[in-house]
This record gives structure tokens, C-alpha cells and sequence, in this order.
């Protein structure tokens, strides 16, 4: 899949047009879905990425928080795409943020009592009166597609006290509790408040009106699946019975992939509770590969998947380099270096193992202006990566059958896809160096004995024989990546 956006994509651009003019390109590079960004009006309108989120039924279609359109474009312009990705064969996952919704048209009186922010399941103060921006009515949308009206009842947390005029993080009292939503892990205390108004799923109102939401927008949009926002934020009991609400109203298979920051034991204790309903994002993989390349040639590939998802359960793993939340300034901002790209690319493209996404900015470059902590702004440039298309096109020419691996040191590994077996010329040898150039033998079958290969992305313009029985000897050069195939 290619997650066709980025945190900083240009305001100036109308991204709906932007990705229904790639459509047939992308295609030709072997993508099979795009990951869109949340469609949904946020609270500055066509100001904000999209994850303030305050109308789910507003997709640039009503005059709202100061714009008709979203950042990305108008409902009509965004259907428009959606229906020339699927006339290319590439399939749409939806960006859905159900945590919080932010920018509340009233404010409401109600109980709270203060939290430590760090540590949420410390109270710091009594029970008191509060004045909380939970009441949601859409006086531009009023009652079409739904009459559904949020106020206290719907949210578990907020942020501000506009009665004191005071940040924090505030419990709300409500009928379900004055306590947060079970979740796993312990981070924070309990990290159910992340931002906004927090949604309580423990009310079967919200359940019942985010299944009704969500029905009606794979309807409208005739979306083919979902990727979840701030998924450790919701109690892990939702989901899975939202998805199979969805997957029997529309008979679809409907894949879905959440957002799960976390280590590998809490990772497989999250799969456990959702039920194996849902794959997730393989951020240790992320880490691992942010290590390699700033260890200076001192990591070890041969651990490259250690303590990550696709090593330990690739059904479920959907694979990345990097993505909108990694890049400088946001939550997690642990960019791989540009060196590496092409060896993380050739380990999520080549191998069997995990559902690989593309970032946009891998593909087109991007360049932007960061806020820096003392104010100050600094020009931003995210490079192309050159190997990329190579990678790709060896992906879905090449990249099939059997593997096996040669993992023959921590600097220099290899491994070789044998080839469909189908009369087709697939099958590739694959090397990766992070030191000295380097040779690696390795065995592509008895199918491809006495062949000739050459390096498809380019790195090296020499050509490798195959003895009578497959075997040869692989070169790569320093700190390279290169993916042989046969000519022809």
C-alpha cells in the first residue's frame, strides 16, 4: 500500500486531485491500495491535517469551522478519487479517528476532578465544577445523514476548563464512571485521555452512532477498508465489534490496520484481546531500522527483525519505513536515515513476511517549514529515494516463491526469492551492505541455472552468470543495496 500524505503536504494542493491524477501510475509501480488521510472536517476546517476532528458526516460538503472543503479538497472531489483509484485496481483504506473531537460548538457545566498529567490515575484535586467544550451540534450540518447531538455523556476527559481558564488533563464525571476506560499497558497511569474531548465508549449511545457513521461512510465512499487512529486509546474491546457490525452490513472483508505504538509484548497482548480481528503497524521494525541507520555500520542486520511483529507474527504485520508521525517535530520523530532507505525498502518489498506501505514523500519528495522548540522555524527537505522504483518494480515482477536467507554477517545480507514456478521469469538475489563492497554466493535453484542477471535498480551495471545449478557469487557495493534479476 503507498499512504499517499504527509504531516506537512502543501495547503496550496488539493491532495483528492492530486491522487486521482497518480492513479494509473502507482498502479504501474505495483500498488494495490492507497492509505488516504482522514476525509473528515476537523476543527480549523481546511487549516488542519484532519485529526482534530470534529464532524465525521462532514466530508467537504457543508460550510463549516470556515471552509466547505477540507484541507484535501470537497466531498465531490475526494469521491472522484476514490472512484479513479479503483478504475486503476488500487483499493482505499480510509484514515477513521474515533478517539476525540475537538472544536465543541457550547460548553457544558460539568464535575471533574484534575489528573496528573503524567500520571493519570493520580487525583490532584476534589471533584469540582468545570466548564468543558463537549456539546456538539452542527448548526451547519444540522440533522442530515444524522440527529445524533454529543454532549458530556459522550466524553470521558478534557483538557481545558473554560470556566478557570486552565490547561489540564480533567476526569469527567458522568454516569459510567469516574474512572478512565480499561485499557492495556501503563503507560501514563492509563493513556485513555490523549487530546480534545475523549471519547467513552462505554456509553452504548456513542457505540451505536459510531457504527451507524460508519456504515454510512463506506456507503457513501464506497471505501475498502480502514486505518485506525490512536488505537491504544480505546478500550480494545471496540473495534472488533465495530468491524464485524461493518463486515456484516456490507459483506466486504473490509482490512483493517491500527495504529499500536508499543513494544513486541504489548503488541501480542493487544492481538490477543482484539481477537486477531485487525492487523497492526510494525513500529519495533520502524525502531530497528531508525537504529541501523544511525549506528554508523556498527548495528547487527542479523537482528533486523528481531523483537518486531513480522518476525514474530507476519499475518498481522503491515510493514513501513516511515510515516506522517515519524517526521521532525511530531510525537515519535525518528526519521531512518536517507543512506538506509534503500535497505529498509528491500527487507519490507522483497521478503515474504508483513503487508509493506509506502510513504508519499519516499516517492515525490517533499519540502516544508518546521517548528522548532524556541520558536524559531527551519526549512525541511524530505529526499526522494532513488531506489525506490527499482525496489518496486522488482517487487511486483520478481519478488515471488520460495525464500531463503543469507544472513552471513552483521555488516552483509542476502537472501533469494526462487521464482513463481509458473513459466514466468521471476526470482531475485538480493544484497545489502551497510560497510565494505562485498560478494555474497547464494543458490537460486536448479530453475535458474546457467542464467544471467543484472541489477535492476541500477547500483551496479555488471552482470552476474549462474552456474549449471543456480549458484553464484552476488556483488553490492559499499554501504549498497542490489537486487539481481534475469535479463529477458
Amino acid at each position: 500500500m503507498c499512504q499517499f500524505f504527509h504531516w506537512y503536504y502543501p495547503t496550496d494542493r488539493a491532495l483528492w486531485l492530486d491522487v486521482a491524477s497518480q492513479a494509473e501510475r502507482l498502479a504501474s509501480l505495483g500498488v494495490t491500495a492507497v492509505w488516504l488521510p482522514p476525509a473528515t472536517k476537523g476543527a480549523d476546517g481546511a487549516k488542519t491535517i484532519g485529526y482534530d476532528i470534529y464532524d465525521l458526516y462532514d466530508l467537504g460538503e457543508f460550510d463549516q469551522k470556515g471552509s466547505v472543503g477540507t484541507r484535501y479538497g470537497t466531498k465531490e472531489e475526494l469521491l472522484k478519487a476514490i472512484e479513479a483509484l479503483h478504475g486503476s485496481g488500487i483499493q482505499v483504506y480510509a484514515d477513521v479517528v474515533l478517539n476525540h473531537k475537538a472544536g465543541a460548538d457550547e460548553a457544558e457545566e460539568v464535575t471533574a476532578h484534575r489528573v496528573n498529567p503524567d500520571n493519570r490515575k493520580e487525583i490532584i484535586s476534589d471533584p469540582y465544577l468545570i466548564r468543558a467544550f463537549t456539546r456538539f451540534t452542527f448548526p451547519g450540518r444540522g440533522d442530515r445523514y444524522s440527529d445524533f447531538k454529543w454532549d458530556f455523556h459522550c466524553f470521558s476527559g478534557v483538557d481545558w476548563d473554560d470556566r478557570a481558564g486552565e490547561k489540564g488533563v480533567f476526569k469527567i464525571h458522568n454516569e459510567y464512571g469516574e474512572d478512565w476506560e480499561e485499557l492495556l499497558g501503563d503507560e501514563k497511569g492509563n493513556f485513555d485521555y490523549l487530546m480534545f474531548a475523549d471519547v467513552d465508549f462505554r456509553n452504548p449511545a456513542v457505540r451505536e452512532e459510531l457504527t451507524h457513521w460508519g456504515a454510512w461512510f463506506l456507503n457513501e465512499t464506497r471505501a475498502d477498508g480502514f486505518r485506525l487512529d490512536a488505537a491504544k486509546h480505546i478500550t480494545p474491546s471496540f473495534f472488533p465489534e465495530w468491524l464485524a457490525a461493518l463486515r456484516e452490513k456490507t459483506g466486504k472483508e473490509l482490512f483493517t490496520v491500527a495504529e499500536f505504538a508499543g513494544q513486541i509484548d504489548l503488541i501480542h497482548a493487544y492481538i490477543e484481546r482484539t481477537q486477531r480481528t485487525y492487523s497492526l503497524f510494525d513500529f519495533p521494525l520502524h525502531r530497528n531500522f531508525r537504529t541501523a541507520s544511525t549506528g554508523r555500520g556498527r548495528y547487527d542486520l542479523r537482528k533486523i527483525f528481531d523483537g518486531t511483529l513480522t518476525g514474530s507474527d507476519p499475518e498481522l504485520s503491515v510493514t513501513f519505513v516511515d510515516n506522517h508521525d515519524t517526521q521532525p517535530s511530531r510525537e515519535f520523530a525518528s526519521e531512518v536515515k536517507d543512506w538506509f532507505k534503500p535497505h529498509a525498502y528491500a527487507l519490507i518489498l522483497l521478503r515474504e513476511a508483513g503487508y509493506p506501505c509506502v510513504f508519499h514523500p519516499d516517492l515525490y519528495g517533499a519540502s516544508y517549514s518546521v517548528k522548532l522548540e524556541n520558536g524559531k522555524t527551519r526549512k525541511a527537505r524530505y529526499k526522494i529515494c532513488p531506489a525506490l522504483e527499482g525496489l518496486l518494480r522488482a517487487r511486483k515482477d520478481h519478488a515471488y516463491g520460495t525464500q531463503r536467507d543469507y544472513f552471513s554477517g552483521p555488516n552483509l545480507i542476502g537472501w533469494v526469492r526462487e521464482g513463481s514456478g509458473d513459466g514466468m521469469i521471476s526470482g531475485c538475489a538480493v544484497v545489502l551492505s551497510t560497510a565494505a563492497e562485498a560478494i555474497l554466493e547464494m543458490d537460486m535453484g536448479a530453475y535458474h541455472g546457467g542464467k544471467i542477471f543484472y541489477d535492476i535498480t541500477g547500483s551496479r551495471d555488471d552482470r552476474v552468470t549462474t552456474d549449471e545449478n543456480g549458484k553464484a557469487a552476488f556483488p553490492v557495493n559499499e554501504k549498497g543495496v542490489s537486487v539481481w534479476v534475469r535479463e529477458g
